[in-house]
């Protein structure tokens, strides 16, 4: 059939309520989730409300994925992004790259553990896993929010 007139056909069914793909296709264009269920990031240490001294190790944790580069795009698989005193992102910001500043710290070389300088005070920590591209995953992997004092 040419191209014409399929799409004229596509249009009179769509006008007529009908759809022209069968429903077993349109559930397979529905997007699904990468991540397995149980999936879950979460701070090793320091503990929710330890008293610190800057610099920091803060160390990830990681159950039911595995970790890779950004860049490399292998099912199951991601890198931690680090989140200081920031919230996560919402609603349309979880299909965007992570952004890369003081408070959004990337781990695209695969690492599990960073040590950061931190000001004396409260500050929230908060991991997120991202794929190739730095942008979390649906729904996205997390862990707790975590808050520390950096002590002199």
């Amino acid at each position: 059939m040419s191209s014409i007139r399929t799409a004229t056909l596509a249009a009179a069914l769509m006008l007529a309520g009908v759809s022209a793909a069968p429903a077993w296709a349109e559930e397979a264009a529905a997007p699904t989730a990468q991540w397995p269920a149980e999936a879950k990031a979460y701070i090793i240490s320091p503990k929710n409300g330890a008293k610190v001294k800057s610099p920091v190790t803060v160390v990830f944790g990681l159950k039911g994925l595995g970790v890779a580069p950004a860049g490399v795009d292998k099912a199951k698989t991601g890198h931690h992004h680090l989140l200081i005193d920031a919230d996560l992102p919402k609603g349309e910001e979880l299909n965007d790259p992570l952004p890369k500043d003081e408070h959004h710290m990337h781990f695209g070389g695969g690492q599990t553990e960073a040590t950061i300088e931190l000001a004396p005070g409260k500050h929230t920590l908060q991991l997120v896993m991202g794929d190739a591209n730095h942008v979390p995953h649906n729904p996205p992997v997390t862990s707790e929010k975590i808050t520390i004092t950096v002590v002199k």
